[in-house]
């Protein structure tokens, strides 16, 4: 264990080693090309696309010429949005987040746009930089091809390599522009909301913000305040719930397949084409039944009274006297909805165990029983156990088995969680109902660290990982 925690140790050095001494190669690397290129080049790292020109890459020198006096228009002459500053003068905003408080006749200024406004901008000058240095390459490749007597390449060129070898770059671009604009920017922007007071009381546009630091954090485990109070407990439940989701859907879906597919069982195409229609059945239709059927006047509760099994109908959800009871009813109705899953894929993994381990084991004289133990429950195992994983984190994230069913009751007097919220539907409601969105972000970049940690050190932990080529392992 010890030596195990002393290559995790170095290897997270070397890795940090690696990085640093990148970092500094791409520095001498810009350094070299800056002293090595010719005038052209050296002109480029001040006027963008003047080194293509020279070379007669007339169209790609324009590309960067333009992206270069388009950047510095935004940051130079962008005009006000809704009365706040965008460009060059967003990133003090970025620091103050405001200084104007308004007043009857005069608006305050608005924190959650120059927060926003600040971080796209950042955003713009990360990827004109990625466009500069581009460009200066782009030159000084030019340079390097007429010292070896090639012709430098053309933009029709250019553009061919980019339909042809160099197509991954074409096809990859595009993705990971809109990942950078969809996803990176809102993310970052969604973190920086967690450093703020940003909640009902600092309504955006009417009363400023300001930074925090980590106080927020430090409320968690203050145990101050809704977060405080509440953060351990929603925790706490998130966990079990991920857990008996997944292991009852896992445990349940393997013994439903190996079931079904016994020898002797009659009808195997009729009981699977049953459980795959329930997994067409849209997900929010089936839990929306069940929570009718489970009401405290519903259908399974007047049949129970009606045939004298019980006095007066049990609140099973939202309103059980005790929120173990509705705990347990939200992970059985779990069970009914996703076990066909399970079911589904291990079926499949079911039917391309390798024959020839039955054989040899056969051959070595092992019982029906003993290749089930040694060949088939292994085998289902160590395909599934990514499986496993995923389902795990995905229940942690579980919105809408517990909207839907309880919304989070039975409540808890004088918070906003409830007993059976987990924390993406606790972040929900501190974001959505009660406007704190600080809060909100604080919820979910602990949900981030958690959800990330967990799939980490299982997933790479696991012989799925180590060992994905080989199953020889398992058999023993």
């Amino acid at each position: 264990m010890k030596d195990e925690k002393n290559a995790d140790e170095k290897g997270f050095l070397s890795a940090l080693n690696r990085f640093f001494k990148m970092i500094g190669s791409r520095f001498v690397a810009f350094g070299n090309r800056f002293k090595d290129g010719g005038v052209g080049t050296k002109v480029s790292h001040f006027i963008m696309g003047f080194g293509n020109i020279k070379h007669k890459q007339i169209v790609k020198g324009i590309i960067f010429f333009i992206v270069e006096i388009g950047f510095l228009a935004i940051m130079i002459f962008s005009p006000e949005i809704n009365s706040t500053p965008f460009g060059s003068k967003s990133i003090p905003n970025l620091f103050t987040l405001g200084t104007d408080e308004g007043d009857i006749f005069s608006p305050a200024d608005n924190s959650m746009l120059m927060l926003l406004f600040g971080i796209v901008t950042l955003g713009l000058i990360l990827v004109f930089v990625m466009t500069y240095l581009a460009s200066i390459k782009s030159s000084y490749k030019a340079d390097l091809d007429e010292r070896e007597g090639k012709k430098p390449t053309s933009f029709k060129q250019d553009l061919s390599a980019l339909l042809d070898e160099r197509f991954h770059i074409a096809m990859l671009t595009p993705a990971l522009i809109g990942i950078l604009v969809f996803t990176i920017l809102p993310t970052i922007f969604m973190i920086c909301i967690a450093f703020t007071n940003f909640d009902s009381l600092h309504p955006a546009g009417q009363v400023l913000f300001e930074w925090v630091g980590f106080q927020n954090f430090a409320d968690v485990f203050a145990g101050t305040g809704e977060i405080g109070v509440r953060f351990l407990p929603v925790l706490g439940w998130t966990i079990l719930w991920a857990f008996l989701a997944t292991l009852s859907n896992y445990v349940g879906g393997i013994l439903l397949a190996l079931l079904i597919n016994r020898k002797g069982v009659k009808g195997k195409k009729i009981w699977r084409t049953i459980f795959i229609i329930t997994i067409a059945l849209p997900q929010f239709i089936s839990l929306l039944a069940m929570r009718n059927l489970l009401a405290d006047y519903g259908p399974i509760n007047s049949f129970m009274v009606h045939i004298g099994m019980i006095d007066e109908p049990i609140n099973f959800l939202a309103n059980a006297a005790s929120p173990w009871v509705a705990r347990f009813t939200i992970v059985a109705i779990n069970i009914w909805i996703g076990v066909p899953f399970t079911m589904l894929m291990t079926t499949g993994i079911l039917m391309n165990v390798p024959k020839e381990l039955y054989e040899a084991a056969q051959i070595d004289g092992a019982t029906k029983r003993q290749a089930f133990r040694h060949i088939t429950i292994p085998y289902v195992v160590f395909v599934t156990t990514p499986y496993l994983i995923t389902s795990f984190i995905g229940n942690i994230t579980n919105f809408n088995v517990i909207y839907l069913l309880t919304g989070g009751a039975p409540n808890v007097p004088g918070y906003i969680a409830g007993e059976t919220d987990l924390l993406i539907t606790w972040l929900y409601k501190l974001t959505i109902d009660q406007n704190d969105y600080n809060l909100g972000s604080v919820v979910g970049i602990l949900t981030f660290i958690i959800t990330a940690t967990a799939t980490l050190l299982t997933y790479t932990r696991s012989k799925s990982f180590k060992e994905e080529d080989a199953f020889q392992w398992w058999i023993q």
